[in-house]
């Protein structure tokens, strides 16, 4: 069974998705797969040669600031960079998936799962939801080392705000499962409250 988990910044789908490795079972971060995706398939690099032009690697390397400064000024590369990166990743948890067919579950974390199109891929979806205070507060502790000023609060909420909403219409309700992590239950209590709801 593959199992998408997903939620917005500071909701903790991270957290639980780590609370399910520390269990034995078969995790997947799509963020960092990503990444060495780009830094190892020839193709992908190709691709994204061919759009960035030849400054997107330097000696080998994924040129990343120089990506995200072309991406930022011309915001029509990123939907094109996506339509790169996002099928060779859904391909990519689909070929690792199968490696653990004997695996009664197998998890992939991803942000962006529905903007990614790999919400087709999967049996059951786990959305992680939290209070917007509570992912704040989070995300400050994380990111800003606890400073909680009011500049970094703004920029926390900046980026709640540009993440697209998770649209639960888009699943099945019998495939969906929604998660409050809202902090009053252990994170341990939560991943034996989804091993039991699956």
């Amino acid at each position: 069974m593959i199992i998408g988990i997903t939620g917005g910044i500071g909701s903790g789908k991270s957290t639980i998705a780590r609370a399910l490795a520390a269990r034995g079972y078969a995790v997947y971060d799509c963020d960092q797969e990503a990444k060495r995706i780009i830094a190892e398939n020839k193709e992908v690099q190709q691709q994204i040669i061919a759009l960035f032009g030849k400054k997107a690697f330097v000696n080998g390397v994924y040129n990343t600031a120089y990506v995200a400064s072309r991406v930022f000024s011309e915001p029509g590369l990123l939907e094109q960079l996506n339509r790169i990166v996002h099928p060779a990743v859904k391909r990519d948890i689909e070929r690792s998936a199968s490696r653990f067919q004997h695996s009664e579950f197998f998890f992939f974390e991803s942000a962006i799962l529905y903007e990614a199109g790999l919400d087709g891929i999967c049996d059951r979806i786990i959305v992680v939801e939290a209070p917007e205070e509570v992912r704040i507060a989070r995300t400050i502790q994380r990111d800003y080392h606890g400073e909680a000023t009011q500049e970094n609060i703004n920029k926390v909420r900046a980026r709640i705000q540009a993440q697209k909403a998770v649209s639960h219409q888009q699943s099945a309700i019998s495939n969906l499962l929604v998660v409050n992590n809202d902090g009053k239950a252990s994170i341990e209590e939560l991943v034996s409250v989804i091993l039991k709801d699956l």
